[in-house]
């Protein structure tokens, strides 16, 4: 039974700590719509996003009014592309773009993922025709995010997809190049990518997941430092001394309430909409806005800034931390669940990059005990195609070896 301290904790959290519902994100299987017929297969598509997404958003929305909890982005994840046009006798692939894009447009959703291609151990026909349609297919559309996997650790990394990934980024920054290079930030680059993220901009309905799901993002990286700062007030006022195991407990004590959190919101947009619940992802993933930042958990730690001798260390506990209370929490933590290091979109890092005291070089070893991989960070536009595929090759070699997910956007 919930205490009367716990709701208070609650409503600060959501009031004060910036704790959202990140996304509400269904996974619809698109199987079914294989078609020899190309048009005949972008009606089927359009039709059962449609017919299945229709009352999402408002869903997400009565449930937000309801219980005061703020959702902030109803997406929807689909079946590979590259495996639901890879029998329709057409080269362009894309109208398949275009079709999930006005799709996602009509339901009202904020992205639709899953315009992606699982190619780590070789490329079929469709793999194929899906790489070469990605930067047009990006420029095009509004709302669709594109994936493609290139390696892992069973089947190793394929190098060839690697280089073609590098050309493909190139061409993609400069289709969108009065957008700021947008398309860019549509698209990730995995290795041992995951079936039920439910995180933009890598999320895809999984084969192996149920024909319809819903999957919930929850983030709360002001939560996490708040609740270290004032465990840290306490100590310096008379309480114990904190050691860096203190930390984690209390870090691990604060994802455990997010998740449940995130656990009966998914419970309740499932029932609503009665499809089977999947899973919710805890990853701190942060925003710009001020209080929001996985950075400032870094300093709230004790070092100058991330990036600083420690980061790693830190980062490693950090993420330890909140997939254990997470896994504490519910049966159904799933997805990536862990810690993000988005440079542009998380102000402490960001200014650490800046001045110097974050290095890429520095974030590429973050990596190797974070969540994913380099995220959304911006590169000089006159960087070669070869060199970011290297950043590929480099970010993927960390994840195959090391048996997790990596990625770079």
């Amino acid at each position: 039974m919930l205490s009367l301290q716990n709701i208070f904790d609650t409503i600060d959290m959501i009031d004060k700590q910036h704790l959202d519902i990140r996304t509400i994100t269904m996974g619809i299987s698109l199987l079914d719509c294989v078609s020899e017929d190309a048009d005949r297969c972008c009606r089927k598509i359009y039709d059962k996003i449609c017919r299945r997404a229709e009352k999402l958003v408002r869903t997400g929305e009565d449930i937000e009014s309801e219980f005061g909890i703020p959702i902030v982005n109803k997406r929807i994840s689909v079946t590979p592309m590259a495996l639901v046009a890879g029998s329709c006798d057409t080269e362009d692939y894309v109208p398949f773009a275009m079709t999930l894009d006005r799709a996602a447009h009509t339901c009202g959703v904020n992205f639709i993922g899953g315009y992606s291609a699982l190619v780590q151990k070789g490329f079929s026909k469709g793999d194929e025709l899906l790489l070469r349609s990605i930067p047009q297919a990006l420029a095009q559309t509004e709302l669709v995010c594109s994936s493609v996997n290139v390696g892992s650790t069973k089947a190793g990394i394929n190098m060839d997809a690697v280089a073609r990934m590098g050309r493909i980024i190139k061409e993609t920054a400069h289709l969108t190049r009065a957008q700021d290079g947008l398309g860019c930030a549509k698209l990730v680059v995995f290795c041992n990518a995951v079936e039920d993220n439910p995180f933009m901009a890598g999320a895809f309905h999984g084969v192996g997941e149920a024909e319809k799901v819903i999957n919930v993002g929850v983030s709360g990286p002001g939560v996490v430092k708040k609740a270290i700062d004032r465990a840290l007030e306490h100590s310096r006022n008379g309480g114990k001394p904190m050691t860096l195991l203190d930390v984690a407990e209390v870090i691990k004590r604060t994802a455990y309430k997010v998740t449940r959190v995130g656990e009966m919101i998914g419970n309740e947009v499932a029932q609503r909409l009665g499809l089977p619940f999947g899973v919710a992802d805890l990853s701190l993933a942060p925003t710009p806005a001020v209080g929001d930042s996985v950075g400032e958990i870094f300093q709230s730690v004790g070092l100058s800034s991330i990036g600083a001798p420690g980061t790693t260390a830190v980062l490693a506990m950090l993420n330890d931390a909140v997939k254990k209370g997470g896994v504490f929490a519910s049966s159904h933590v799933g997805g990536l669940s862990g810690a993000f290091i988005p440079v542009s979109e998380d102000s402490s890092i960001e200014a650490a990059a800046r001045t110097g005291a974050l290095t890429l070089e520095k974030l590429e070893a973050m990596t190797c005990v974070c969540s994913v991989g380099l995220d959304m960070i911006a590169i000089p536009g006159d960087t070669p195609a070869t060199t970011i595929a290297g950043m590929i090759a480099d970010e993927a070699a960390i994840g195959m070896i090391n048996s997790k997910t990596t990625a770079v956007r």
